[in-house]
This record gives C-alpha cells, sequence and structure tokens, in this order.
C-alpha cells in the first residue's frame, strides 16, 4: 500500500521527515521479525533493482541486492565504472537516470562524486537511493545506524554519541548527525584538527539547539557517551599520503580504553574498520558494530518496499 514515501528520492537525510524515518523503523522492525521466524515475503516479486555501484562497497551493495532478493525481486548490477557508458563512452548520470527507468523499479547509486545521486535522480522516473557521494551523504547508513542504536539503547531521545575519527571526509557521519539531530542528543565531535566536521553541519545542528562539543581528546568524550561511533580515516581522500600516515592511527580503541568509558558503552562502526578498533574489543558484549551491519537488511528491505509502494 503506498505510503508518504512512496515514489520518493532518498540523497540527504535532510529530506526525511521524523515521521517517515519513523516508518522506515517500524517497517524494518516488522520485516526483521518475519526474517527471523523463518518467514518470507514476496512483495518485490516482478520488480528489478539497479544497482550502480562506481565506488567500491561491500556491505551497502551486498545488503541492497540482499535486501531486494529477500523480497523476491531481481537485480541488475554495475560494479565497475571501467565497465559502463558512463567511463567508457562518457555518458551522463542524467542520461543513466533516463536509461534504467526503462527496465528498473528503483536504483541505488554509489559515486566517488558529491551530488552524483542528485543528477542521477534527475533523470530518473524511477526512485533513487543514495548509497554514498563522496564525502557527501550516506543515508540509508544512517538509517541503519538510528535502528542499530534503538535497538541497543532502548531510545533514540536523551542521548550523549561520540563521533571520532575523520568527520571531514565521512559521510557515514555527515549523515548520522543530521539524523540524530532530529532526536535532541548531546554530540562529541572527536578528531584531529585537520580532520574536523564541515563547519556548516556543526553550525546547523547549534543553530537547532542541540549541544555540540568539538575535541580533540576521545577519552574524556568516551567517558561521558551513551554511544562511541568510530570511524577510519579514508586514504582515498587524500590527496597526500604523507598526511594521511600522520592522522591514520589517531584513535585507537582497545581493551584497556574500553575500561575508561562510560559504563555499557555502544561501540559502533560503519565498517570497514583498520586499526581503530583493536580485535580484542569484538568480545566486550556492547560492541555493536556487526550487528548494526546485520541492521541493514531489514532497513533496506523497508526502503525498497516503501520507496516504491510495494510494503
Amino acid at each position: 500500500m503506498p505510503t508518504a514515501l512512496y515514489g520518493k528520492d532518498i540523497l540527504h537525510v535532510k529530506d526525511l521527515k521524523l515521521e517517515q524515518v519513523s516508518l522506515i523503523l517500524e517497517t524494518a522492525g516488522r520485516y526483521e521479525s518475519v526474517l527471523a521466524q523463518g518467514g518470507s515475503l514476496t512483495n518485490m516479486t516482478g520488480q528489478v533493482l539497479a544497482t550502480l555501484f562506481f565506488e567500491p562497497s561491500t556491505q551497502t551493495r551486498l545488503t541492497f541486492e540482499t535486501a531486494m532478493l529477500k523480497m523476491g525481486g531481481h537485480v541488475v548490477s554495475v560494479t565497475d565504472a571501467k565497465t559502463s557508458n558512463l567511463d567508457v563512452k562518457g555518458e551522463k548520470l542524467y542520461d543513466t537516470g533516463r536509461m534504467i527507468s526503462a527496465y528498473a523499479s528503483l536504483a541505488v547509486i554509489r559515486h566517488r562524486a558529491e551530488g552524483s545521486a542528485q543528477e542521477l535522480a534527475e533523470g530518473a522516473s524511477v526512485p533513487v537511493v543514495n548509497g554514498g557521494d563522496g564525502a557527501g551523504q550516506h543515508p540509508t547508513q544512517a538509517l541503519m545506524d538510528v535502528f542499530t542504536i534503538k535497538k541497543e539503547r532502548g531510545r533514540l531521545n536523551n542521548l550523549t554519541i561520540t563521533l571520532v575519527g575523520d568527520l571531514k571526509n565521512g559521510r557515514t557521519v555527515h549523515s548520522l548527525s543530521w539524523l540524530l539531530g532530529k532526536y535532541g542528543p548531546r554530540f562529541y565531535f572527536v578528531s584531529p584538527p585537520e580532520l574536523k566536521m564541515p563547519a556548516e553541519i556543526t553550525a546547523s545542528l547549534l543553530e537547532d539547539g542541540i549541544e555540540v562539543f568539538e575535541t580533540a581528546d576521545i577519552s574524556e568524550a568516551a567517558a561521558k557517551s551513551d554511544v562511541l561511533y568510530m570511524t577510519r580515516v579514508q586514504k582515498e581522500r587524500f590527496a597526500d599520503i604523507e598526511e594521511y600516515e600522520r592522522l591514520k592511527d589517531a584513535y585507537v580503541v582497545n581493551a584497556g580504553f574500553i575500561r575508561k568509558c562510560k559504563h555499557g558503552i555502544t561501540i559502533m562502526h560503519p565498517l570497514p574498520r583498520l586499526g581503530e578498533i583493536a580485535r580484542e574489543v569484538d568480545a566486550y558484549e556492547g560492541a555493536a558494530y556487526f550487528r548494526q551491519t546485520a541492521n541493514g537488511l531489514p532497513v533496506r528491505m523497508a526502503v525498497i518496499a516503501l520507496l516504491t509502494g510495494r510494503e
């Protein structure tokens, strides 16, 4: 049955109203229950998802494709720009959007350029989901992160959240800060000075009355936080490899560090991780990052179904 999300694009979390976020989370919860009980869904039978991944991806691509298959649909994909007309023949994303609308019910795009999802959507007559546009946005990652926080903490309001690492280039933390800002959290943004959260995001949160503390001290923030969200320093976003090498291990969470954190703190990470979370932390019961990635399946199932009116 069509809802308020039917036919919409999801390009930026700022475009999502709180009631739409709630609908996605509620639908994801129902789908998760069906799967946990061994049930199956057929609401996307006969429908086609186009996944256009012009930048490497494991988690996002596989969860979107698995989500479509779990609901009885089909997937067509591009996973290498060098094998597509975009690279070989210079095809424009607007034209790609027009083309895929002839045979797909929905498209998900990941691309190295900010604004790429918007350009595809301008040409497409089917819903388009931004699966990551450079250092811009990653809205469905934020949705699954919020779903995870709600499950792990039992609520979304009155929480202290610390985001750590490459906040300048990290599209996951850009989207998550916008989305969590709807629930009135207290934020700690922890990064080296060179990798601070973009000023427009911080300023917007402050204008909305959200408490934001920017610091380079992870220990101070973690001692007060309910959720510690780690990110990797992204080598692919650096023009200067020496700067990357200098900053890549700025923050490392290990078992000794956990003992200094607020009791019961939830540890999250969008993955892949490099050296910023030691493997020994996996045994900590509050280490939620693998549960977090599993949550991507029901959330992306909900997104696909709601945007196509097949919920």
